[in-house]
């Protein structure tokens, strides 16, 4: 398998003095999901010991051209359109590998979705930049836990196929900064949000506590993925005069936003930054669907 580099040197990604943004995008070019892991971390492990310091290089005003061969991923899994996807019992031990790599590959495609917003959009804050870093290397962690937890039953990355959906979003809204906050993290990343509590809840009931503590430390973790997005989302909203509600409304029309169904970790979702209109939008939004 091909690699921009080598697991071994990923604490060496560029020079020391070359922007970190740059860094990011070298590090989303690779394919190899183990060194991509190990680059995220070795990469967000630089840039907080350097903030330590004061000294920063994130290069925020350079504009950086989008290679051809993005995002770097592997050959396996195969990808699908979603509706080919089986459906299994969570009962048993086939289907509760299913699930696990299906979050594995949710988890690898999230750290490309991070590492993409720290590359892509210049001319934003420092913290912009540090923040989508830090989702990117926990998303990496998370991506380690459930490839380990896959391996527990024989299995890796890559056995089964899967689909790009989140990726397509990243594509569609690469030109502009607000959509991309305004419909990753606040929509598909804010699905996940409502989505662990109940699968939790069935491989607790089905025996198997080891992956369930995985899907929580996975929420604990994507309650405060969601939470960026909506700062960053309210920040530009700001800073371009715009009201957030209105704003949100437009684009998931513009970019055709799945529908977001309930039941709503109305909990969870408050706890990342949804204000009460927004969360009686989606409930009555939900409500009307039915």
């Amino acid at each position: 398998m091909s690699s921009v580099f080598s697991a071994a040197d990923s604490t060496q990604l560029l020079p020391a003095h070359a922007g970190w943004r740059a860094a990011a995008l070298s590090a989303l070019r690779e394919r190899d999901p183990l060194a991509k892991t190990e680059a995220v971390a070795a990469l967000h492990a630089r840039t907080l010991d350097a903030a330590r310091r004061g000294d920063a290089h994130w290069d925020a005003a350079r504009l950086l051209d989008a290679p051809a061969d993005l995002p770097g991923r592997p050959d396996r899994p195969e990808p699908v359109e979603p509706r080919s996807l089986q459906r299994r019992s969570m009962s048993t031990p086939q289907g509760r590998v299913v699930l696990m790599h299906a979050l594995a590959h949710i988890e690898f495609n999230a750290i490309n979705l991070a590492l993409d917003a720290v590359w892509r959009f210049s001319g934003m804050p420092d913290a912009f930049y540090a923040d989508w870093l830090k989702v990117a290397a926990e998303e990496a962690y998370h991506f380690s836990l459930v490839r380990q937890r896959l391996a527990d039953y024989g299995h890796d990355y890559g056995d089964f196929p899967a689909h790009n959906g989140l990726w397509e979003m990243c594509e569609r809204t690469c030109d502009d900064v607000l959509a991309r906050m305004a419909l990753v993290p606040r929509v598909l990343e804010a699905r996940g949000l409502d989505a662990s509590p109940p699968i939790r809840a069935r491989l607790t009931q089905a025996g198997d506590r080891e992956s369930a503590a995985i899907l929580d430390i996975i929420l604990r973790d994507e309650v405060g993925h969601v939470r960026i997005g909506n700062h960053w989302f309210r920040f530009l909203c700001d800073q371009r005069g715009l009201d957030p509600h209105a704003a949100w409304l437009e684009l998931a029309a513009r970019y055709h936003a799945p529908k977001m169904r309930g039941p709503f970790n109305v909990e969870a979702r408050r706890s990342a930054g949804f204000d009460e209109a927004e969360l009686d939008a989606l409930i009555a939004q939900d409500a009307a669907e039915k």
